[in-house]
């Protein structure tokens, strides 16, 4: 950034268009006379570079003149400089890869499109930590909390149904990303659990992990992912290859309900990838990091270079001034 600390000084500035007019004006109006025998040898004189280059010298007083106003003016060189104070979220996907999330009622079936809305919610955020927990029968962290996104990513992008014997732990998935946050020093701490059925594995039930979450300050985002009815779900028969079989749908939206409730988080029912994408969304508007940043500018005095330029330029109109273009009385 640049500026001047006193700009007033500037209006002088308007004076160098009139000293040069009154100079050349002058100079046109001096004359003078000499008597000559005969006119043929001024006729034949040309003018001397001495005599032409005597304008030089006005024209340094008038630069000097200009870096002098300009260095009154006082010219400064900022730098800007901030400081960013954030406070972070920290947030634990709780993801369901149970056998029955291969069903393709949310394109192109319901884990891929979980793992690849997630990837995209994931991209988004920054200064926020995100850890990853897996459950089908039993529960896993995949990966504990951490600012390195492309972990997480990577960890996103192999998971794969059939990893873990197959079930719905829903409560032993929650519970899991629960303890990871409960030693949390972050202002706010946050599980986003999908899940497309009913718990009916492990040993912990999803309400009493939902008060255990309540207990720590954990909110619980929770998403039903599945369409109302039947959908399509893929079975490898040995005999006809690939083939789809109409499957019932089995959200538990009372219980996700409840425990979004608990915790002050809310409940979303994705029907589809546009509305699974939309809850995505709303949660990354809901749970925002708080950034404060403060901005300084850092200002350096530039007139001392404008000063030493008026310095040389009088210092060059003065030398030939007092010997080539010296004037004898």
């Amino acid at each position: 950034m640049f500026r001047f600390a006193d700009p007033l000084f500037l209006l002088l500035l308007s004076v160098i268009p009139l000293l040069g007019w009154w100079y050349f004006r002058r100079q046109r109006a001096r004359g003078g006379t000499l008597r000559f025998s005969h006119l043929g040898v001024v006729k034949e004189a040309q003018p001397s570079s001495a005599g032409r280059g005597r304008h030089v010298l006005f024209v340094l007083r008038l630069g000097a003149l200009c870096f002098l106003i300009v260095a009154l003016a006082r010219p400064q060189a900022g730098a800007e400089s901030r400081d960013s104070l954030t406070e972070g979220i920290d947030i634990v996907l709780a993801l369901d890869i149970s056998g029955s999330m291969l069903a393709e009622d949310i394109k192109p079936n319901r884990v891929e499109a979980a793992k690849q809305v997630a990837a995209d919610f994931v991209q988004g955020r920054s200064n926020d930590r995100i850890g990853l927990v897996i459950f089908s029968g039993e529960a896993y962290t995949q990966c504990p909390l951490t600012l390195d996104y492309g972990v997480v990513l990577n960890f996103l992008d192999t998971l794969r149904v059939g990893m873990i014997e197959d079930g719905t732990a829903m409560g032993n998935g929650l519970a899991t990303a629960v303890n990871r946050l409960r030693d949390s020093k972050a202002r706010s701490k946050v599980v986003i659990l999908l899940t497309d059925g009913r718990n009916n594995r492990g040993e912990i039930d999803p309400v009493s992990a939902g008060q255990a979450a309540q207990a720590f300050g954990v909110k619980v985002y929770t998403i039903g992912a599945g369409t109302h009815g039947t959908a399509l779900y893929p079975v490898e028969d040995t005999l006809f290859g690939k083939r789809y079989v109409p499957m019932q749908v089995d959200v538990d939206d009372q219980t996700l309900t409840r425990i979004a409730d608990l915790t002050g988080g809310k409940y979303f029912r994705a029907t589809d990838r546009g509305s699974l994408e939309k809850i995505y969304g709303e949660i990354d508007r809901m749970e925002k990091t708080k950034i404060e940043v403060k901005e300084y500018t850092r200002y350096s005095e530039l007139f001392h270079y404008f000063a030493g330029i008026s310095l040389l330029l009088v210092l060059a109109e003065i030398v030939p001034a007092h010997t080539r273009y010296r004037k004898l009385p």
